[in-house]
């Protein structure tokens, strides 16, 4: 994630306050309340591991990570900005991996 783009982010959050939230995070809430987590298969390209989602109802999730750590916060980075969320809400969106044996992810 770029400097940039962190720095976007929270202004905007510092700007609206933290009394509001963006509507993507209500849609975020209602897409998984409606059809559960979103899961995804992960392979290896080069030194690169991909992740694309398997079951997002509004098109595919794509994202890569150099390793496990990076890829699962990319991940969680990419749902975000599939709802048009600003990554400052990551904390509010609440998105986890579930189970530890799944690829699958959705909010606390």
């Amino acid at each position: 994630m770029s400097l940039t783009k962190i720095v976007r982010d929270y202004a905007i959050k510092f700007l609206f306050g933290k009394e509001s939230a963006p509507r993507g995070l209500v849609d975020l809430n209602r897409y998984f309340r409606i059809y559960g987590p979103i899961n995804f298969v992960k392979h290896q390209e080069g030194e690169v591991i991909v992740a694309v989602s398997t079951d997002f109802n509004q098109g595919s999730i794509i994202t890569e990570g150099r390793n496990e750590e990076e890829l699962e916060a990319n991940i969680k980075d990419a749902i975000l900005t599939a709802f048009e969320v600003p990554s400052s809400y990551a904390k509010e969106a609440g998105i986890h991996q579930v189970g530890k044996a799944t690829n699958a992810y959705a909010p606390a």
